[in-house]
């Protein structure tokens, strides 16, 4: 897909931008050898893209290879969970959603806790998303959509990139606030959701806008409204949820970066440096530019806040959404 093929061009100039930033001060003693970043989603997919992106400029910053291994499945729980009962030595990271650090721990039971397991370093990335249709599901218009999906219930599906992930529940706190029923289809992450939803198995999705854009540009979906607090610069035709007149829908991706819970606090600040480091370069915002992502510059601490603030957010959704673990 030209997306993912875009934005793997776009991790490579990243790295080279990078090469020649002075090192960062921090103690030699880590890291000695390779690290692994851990990504709970399947290869392709937009979680796979910025991954694969911070992998490539943490090499740079660390001068030790690091290497991106996909877990899928579980709605984000087996790659989430294997990080948790990692080694916490600071050699292997996880990129994390609320997913699997809050949402699937608060709709079912998981052998780990999405929060208190963790050792937090930083969020890398925030995206918003869009409601997209098949161009044969016959609709323009957010309104349109609505109509279609009253005059028959329950024959239409929409695919999300997994259960209890932004692109779930957005699509259901839309569904419940205009009154549809559409079925949801989970796949393991966002590209095979995709996949489907352009070959028509479903017909809408609330997912990702770097990987929708190209077949949004190629009419082979239609965008009927953005997820973000202002309309996308890619999209200025499309309305805000909001705009539309279902504000408070919104929920977003967040991508951090955490650690297994005891993690030593100075391999933590030289993660955190690195991280802090490469969100300052034109490079990487011009990436999250590209990928229609946000920056965050938070602390070890205030991402650990941020987080469980999503954690209350999410409680009370879920809950509205009747999907709490009983």
């Amino acid at each position: 897909m030209r997306a993912f093929f875009r934005s793997v061009v776009s991790a490579a100039l990243i790295g080279a931008s990078l090469g020649g930033a002075p090192a960062m001060a921090a103690d030699a003693s880590f890291p000695t050898h390779p690290l692994t970043l851990v990504n709970p989603y399947a290869a392709g997919g937009p979680a796979d893209v910025l991954a694969r992106a911070l992998a490539r400029a943490l090499e740079e910053r660390l001068k030790q290879p690091v290497i991106v291994e996909n877990k899928a499945g579980g709605a984000a729980t087996i790659g989430t969970g294997f990080v948790a009962r990692a080694k916490p030595d600071g050699y292997t990271l996880l990129m994390g959603t609320s997913a699997g650090h809050v949402v699937t721990p608060l709709m079912q039971t998981t052998p780990y806790d999405g929060v208190a397991d963790f050792s937090f370093i930083g969020i890398v990335a925030n995206q918003p998303n869009v409601l997209v249709v098949n161009a044969t599901v016959g609709v323009d218009s957010l309104e349109g959509l609505v109509a279609l999906a009253k005059k028959a219930p329950g024959t239409l599906n929409y695919a999300s990139a997994g259960t209890g992930g932004a692109t779930h529940l957005g699509a259901e706190a839309f569904l419940q606030k205009a009154g549809l029923r559409i079925t949801h289809v989970p796949y393991p992450g966002a590209s095979p959701a995709l996949k489907d939803l352009l070959g028509g198995q479903v017909q809408l999705g609330m997912l990702n806008l770097a990987a929708t854009l190209p077949f949004i540009e190629q009419g082979k979906l239609r965008a009927l409204a953005y997820g973000g607090p202002k309309r996308a610069t890619a999209l200025p035709q499309v309305p805000t949820l909001a705009e539309a007149g279902y504000g408070g829908t919104e929920v977003s991706t967040w991508y951090s970066l955490a650690a297994p819970k005891g993690t030593p606090t100075q391999a933590i600040e030289v993660l955190r440096e690195a991280v802090s480091a490469i969100q300052a370069t034109p490079a990487w915002q011009q990436f999250l530019d590209n990928q229609g992502a946000e920056r965050m510059s938070l602390s070890p601490a205030q991402t650990t806040e941020f987080v469980r603030r999503d954690q209350a957010a999410m409680t009370t959704l879920l809950g509205s959404l009747n999907l709490l673990a009983k």
